[in-house]
């Protein structure tokens, strides 16, 4: 392996980053505060185990909360919806993509 093979993993990971970047900036000014404090609510109660977090476990329950029982593939397809982690920005960006 050459040194520019080892620097792909590297520029992968950047660029992932930037996309992310890129995905929630300036996402807080889409949303009056009204509509920000109700998403707020809605990812704290998706949120099960307060990490900052959603994940599949986190869906699961929320899901099961409402007597749905979503199997591991449908979580992980809505989870991949994400260009990166589920935090809360994350959240706004998807919902701002979708009303």
């Amino acid at each position: 392996m050459d040194s520019s093979d080892s620097k792909r993993p590297n520029c992968l990971f950047q660029a992932q980053q930037q996309k992310v970047r890129a995905a929630t900036s300036n996402v807080l000014t889409k949303f009056n505060q009204r509509v920000i404090q109700e998403m707020k609510e809605a990812f704290t109660m998706i949120d099960q185990n307060r990490d900052g977090f959603i994940d599949a476990n986190d869906l699961k329950e929320m899901f099961s909360s409402l007597g749905s029982t979503p199997d591991d593939k449908t979580l992980k397809e809505m989870l991949a919806e994400a260009p990166g982690p589920l935090n809360f920005t994350m959240f706004l960006s998807l919902f701002s993509d979708k009303l």
